[in-house]
Parts: C-alpha cells; sequence; structure tokens
C-alpha cells in the first residue's frame, strides 16, 4: 500500500505537468485542466494500490483525467457554450483510442509543455504568482510544499494560485507558444522565475538556512526541460550553466554547524566536478549557437571563471573586471556595480574598490541590501580603517536575512574590534 502510494506520487510528479499542458489544450483553462488532472490522480491514489500500476501510468491518467472531464460537463447543469465545447474537444480527442506515433506524440508533448511554462509565467500575473503557479504546474508541488518553500502560510500561497488561475481565465490568456517575434521578450519572464527559484535556494532571503539545495535543484530541472523544448535559445542554455556552476559550490559554502563560508574560504576540493562539467557545456552550448548572448550567458561566464581557478588567488579578476562591465551594459545594476567592485578589490586594489562602491552606495536599491555594508567593511578593513569596518557589519547585520548571516556579520565585526583593541592595548594605530 506504501510502495504504491509512492509510486503514484512519483508517477505524478513526473506525468502531471505534461498531462495539464495536454488538457489544457482541451479545455482551454489551466484551472479546469489541473482539476481534472488531480481527480485521476485521486483515483490513481485509490485504484493502484488494489490494481495495481498500468503499464502506461501517463497514457491512464490522461484517459482518466479525460473521463472525468466528460463527467463533469454531462454534471453542469447549463450546459451553457463553453462547456458544450469543452465536452466535444475532450470526446474528439478519443480517450480510449489507440495512441498516435511516437514521434507525433513527443512533438505533441513538447509544444503543451512549452505553451504551459509560458502561460504559468505570463506578464499578466504578478512575480511571486509567477513562481507559485510554476512550481504546482510545472514541478507537481502540493501547495503545502510551495508553502513550505517559501516559508509563507499555506493560505497565502494558496491564493496566490487560486487568484493565477482566474487571471489567466479573464485575461483570457491564450494557450500556445508565442509567436517567433513575440519570443524573446516573453522568454525573458519564464528565465526571470526559474532563477528567481534558484537564487532563493543558492541564497534563501528568509528562515535559519543560509542555503536551500532543494529549491535550487528544483530551478535546474525546470531549466534543464527548457534548453530541451528550446535547444535554439543561448540564454536559456546559459541559464542552465549559470545556475549548475553556481550550485557546484554547496558542499563548500557552509561550515559544520551550518555557518557560511565565504568563496576566499571556500575548500575548492568539495565543488561538484560533474556540475562544473554540465556548467561549462551548457555555456558551450550557448556560445556555439553564434548569436547575441545575454546577461545570463555573461553571468555564467563570471561564474565560469571561479570555477576554473583552481584556488581563490588563481582567479582572473581582471577578466570578471571585464565581464561585470559587459553585464552593466546588458542588464545595468547597482547590484551589478557593486559586484564588479569586488573584481576591482582583487584586481586593482582596496582603494580602487571603495572608490566604486561609494559611486553607488546612495542608490535607493541598496538602501537595505545588506551586502553592501559588507563589502564596504572588508574593503574599509583592508585600508586599515578597521572601526569604521566594524560598524559598517553592525549596521548590515541589522539588514541580514537569515539569522546565520546575522551571526557571521556579528562576528566578524566583533573580531574587528578585538584586534582593534588589542593593537591599541600594545601601542599600535590600528593599521593592519
Amino acid at each position: 500500500m506504501v510502495d504504491a502510494r509512492r509510486t503514484v506520487e512519483a508517477v505524478w510528479r513526473i506525468e502531471s505537468p505534461r498531462l495539464i499542458g495536454a488538457l489544457t489544450r482541451l479545455v482551454r483553462d489551466v484551472g479546469l485542466a489541473e482539476q481534472l488532472a488531480q481527480d485521476a490522480f485521486v483515483l490513481a491514489l485509490e485504484q493502484w494500490p488494489k490494481d495495481g500500476v498500468p503499464r502506461n501510468p501517463g497514457a491512464w491518467l490522461m484517459a482518466t483525467a479525460k473521463h472525468k472531464g466528460v463527467d463533469l460537463v454531462r454534471r453542469e447543469r447549463s450546459q451553457d457554450a463553453k462547456y458544450a465545447r469543452v465536452a466535444a474537444d475532450l470526446s474528439a480527442s478519443g480517450a480510449g483510442t489507440a495512441p498516435p506515433p511516437d514521434a507525433v506524440a513527443a512533438e505533441a508533448v513538447r509544444d503543451d509543455l512549452l505553451a504551459l511554462v509560458f502561460v504559468a509565467c505570463h506578464p499578466v500575473l504578478p512575480r511571486e504568482s509567477r513562481v507559485a503557479l510554476t512550481l504546482r504546474l510545472l514541478a507537481g508541488l502540493s501547495t503545502e510544499e510551495i508553502a513550505r518553500a517559501f516559508l509563507v502560510p499555506t493560505a497565502t500561497t494558496a491564493q496566490r494560485i487560486s487568484r493565477a488561475k482566474r487571471t489567466l481565465a479573464e485575461a483570457r490568456v491564450p494557450f500556445e507558444v508565442p509567436q517567433e517575434d513575440e519570443l524573446p521578450a516573453r522568454l525573458s519572464a519564464v528565465l526571470e522565475v526559474v532563477y528567481l527559484l534558484f537564487n532563493e535556494g543558492y541564497a534563501a532571503t528568509s528562515g535559519e538556512a543560509w542555503i536551500r539545495p532543494d529549491l535550487a535543484q528544483e530551478a535546474m530541472r525546470l531549466g534543464r526541460v527548457l534548453a530541451g523544448l528550446l535547444p535554439r535559445e543561448p540564454e536559456v542554455h546559459a541559464l542552465v550553466a549559470l545556475m549548475e556552476l553556481q550550485a557546484s559550490r554547496f558542499r563548500a559554502r557552509t561550515g559544520p554547524r551550518g555557518e557560511p563560508v565565504l568563496l576566499a574560504d571556500q575548500d575548492r576540493s568539495r565543488w561538484d566536478r560533474t556540475l562544473i562539467t554540465h556548467g561549462l557545456a551548457a555555456l558551450a552550448c550557448a556560445t556555439d549557437l553564434h548569436r547575441p548572448l545575454g546577461p545570463y550567458a555573461v553571468q555564467a561566464a563570471i561564474a565560469a571563471c571561479h570555477a576554473r581557478a583552481s584556488r581563490f588567488e588563481d582567479t582572473d579578476w581582471g577578466g570578471i573586471v571585464a565581464l561585470y562591465d559587459a553585464l552593466a551594459q546588458l542588464a545595468p545594476s547597482p547590484v551589478v556595480d557593486l559586484n564588479r567592485a569586488v573584481a576591482v578589490l582583487h584586481a586593482d586594489g582596496p582603494a580602487a574598490a571603495l572608490e566604486a562602491i561609494d559611486a553607488v552606495a546612495d542608490h535607493p536599491r541598496l538602501a537595505r541590501y545588506h551586502l553592501l555594508g559588507a563589502v564596504r567593511a572588508d574593503v574599509l578593513a583592508r585600508l586599515g580603517r578597521r572601526t569604521e569596518a566594524a560598524e559598517e557589519l553592525e549596521r548590515a547585520a541589522g539588514l541580514a536575512p537569515t539569522q546565520r548571516e546575522r551571526r557571521l556579520l556579528h562576528e566578524r565585526a566583533a573580531a574587528l574590534t578585538a584586534g582593534l583593541a588589542a593593537g591599541l592595548a600594545g601601542g599600535a594605530d590600528g593599521e593592519p
């Protein structure tokens, strides 16, 4: 019984995106399609433990969902035009007929999945709703799992998903892949959702944990699906490369007690060489398409510089500064400028880095960005201005989103203060 239930749940994770995609094409309503898919899933939970798992679980779920759809329509008293059309399409699709040839079926699945991706990430939805709906429809996560992932109440997540489906229906968002001339603009919204999900896993913005590997792995899985669906889009491969290269450091980014370990202090022997190899290959796929590269490709190239360096001291910091210059042209941002300043620190020294930091320090977007203070403190400490550095770290700790980061910043501030006190007691002037 337990094994059968686990099988059903595993099949749901694998098959639900394809199932919902195919049903949405038929019923033209993503909310109704998900309801039919879930009804089929519930029936599988009832029948498979008793009757055994069918030879083709996906086909069983599809046929069951279609029959459920027809039954649902028959129960509708109004039989309005929409439901009549849905019933006709479900019946015409042949729930019990032989499947189409493999090549035709594969192409249909590809188109349905791709259309589902663009619907879930449609710009008509707010950003947080896009993320929640993507996890629900394409990752097969339950409302409770999505709520736990982002540390928000289940009711809040349920409301976001429900409102998103209602918005899509009311806006009459078509279930289709955007036309070629619309694809670049629409694709950027899709990639943003995937990368937002990855970033929440790479550096959590709430909760106790600094890293959320489960979210990062889900984002990488979605990215690989997209790369398979859109093999001629360089930014899709570039995003996969960026995520895999950054995720390769996960094992080295935390210490024995889960505390953060900064890049300079990481044991690079713990970096995942398989992910690095895959990431570099994905970056090569992006560049080999010989099309203009975008922000994800440049960021992946920066990550590749770190991945190729066997030691922190061997990093091509001059090359990274140049890549950040390119990124600032493609995607101007004070965060990009701050990251560039870190590269300048190691390429040209702390004085040049402080000048670069102070040039953007007053930008409104950095007002509550804790890493501004952390970076500036590091530069000030290298210049011997330890008191100022400790003050910056304390301010940064007050803005840090997780308890572990706050603790790390307080510890760094305390270490600077203790070092300064020891130097003063010995007659030194605080110079490093």
